[in-house]
Order: C-alpha cells, then structure tokens, then sequence
C-alpha cells in the first residue's frame, strides 16, 4: 500500500506479517475515490472519521492530503497498534486519533459530527447493509456532509433514498450518501 498524494506522496507502507481481518483498498480504487472528493471539498478544512479503518490507508491519505483531524475506529487491537505506530513514526499522530472499538458501538455512543465519514467494513459484513441508516440517525454527519460505502458488487444502494451517486472500481463500488 502506498500514498498517493500530498506531503506523504510515495511513502509505503506494510502490515506486520501474521492473520490481519483486513482487505485493502487498491490504489486503483482509492486513487478514484479521491478524485471525486478533491473535486468537491477543501481537505484542508475538513473533519474525517474512517469507520473500519482496518490499515488506516484512507485516514493516512486524508492527512497526506492537509485534513488536521482524522478519527478512526477498529476493533482489532492489532489495527489500532499498527496505526498508532505508523502515525507516530511518520510524525502526523497529532492528526489521526486512533479508537480501538466496533464501530457499531461507536456509532451508538459517539458525540460530534464529521464533514466526511468513510467506512470500508467487511463485505459480508451481516449489518453492512444498515450502515447508511445508522449513520443518518446517530447525526454523526454535519449539515452538508458526506457518507462514503465501500462495498462489492453483492450490495446494491442506488435505490436507498440518500444515496445520490455510486462509482466502481473493478469489483470496488463506493456508495455516496448525503442526509440533508
């Protein structure tokens, strides 16, 4: 995995061998997923939780980018580590709080809002298809802001009442979500 862009552009970056629950995002996809929301928003002036965060690859871009306040929430300690470590060691752990907790739970419970939320979970994730739902009720997402799904072909949204637009990368599908 690599950045893309920005001040960490080029860095790379590998999970510790051993059974990670984890599927990266390809470049490919997050390179187009990037593309879209450098088009819409200043990064810069932006809040970013990365629900599922798994390798912190989309928190790691989004600070690379300027953003100065990423959340990120995993349950799997390892994950959390892993991101705390990288951040530190790259000196940019100032801009990414790392929380080791479901991120269902974290939905239930969180206070604040966000401008941007991103959630990459399993693909056959049981309560994926919820996601939109609970994101829309917990107002986790400011006024004007969006929520981004990475999904695969499995799940469908472009029928869910705010989603108002879905792109593909290969067998990557991101979902945009908007709830004012």
């Amino acid at each position: 995995m690599r950045i893309i862009s920005g001040k960490l552009r080029g860095r790379k970056f590998t999970l510790p061998s051993g059974k990670w629950p984890v599927r990266p995002t390809t470049d490919f996809a997050k390179e187009g997923l990037f593309n879209v929301l450098v088009h819409q928003f200043d990064l810069e002036e932006m809040s970013v939780l990365e629900l599922f965060g798994g390798t912190g690859n989309f928190s790691f871009e989004f600070v690379s980018r300027g953003c100065s306040k990423v959340t990120y929430v995993d349950k799997f300690y390892p994950c959390v580590k892993f991101v705390k470590e990288t951040a530190e060691s790259w000196n940019i752990g100032e801009a990414i709080q790392a929380i080791r907790m479901d991120a269902f739970q974290y939905i239930d419970k969180a206070v604040g809002s966000f401008d941007l939320i991103v959630a990459d979970p399993p693909y056959d994730l049981p309560r994926l298809g919820q996601l939109p739902t609970l994101i829309k009720q917990s107002r986790l997402l400011k006024k004007g802001g969006w929520f981004i799904l990475e999904h695969n072909q499995m799940h469908e949204f472009e029928q869910h009442e705010d989603c108002f637009m879905v792109k593909h990368y290969g067998k990557t599908f991101f979902s945009y979500f908007s709830f004012d």
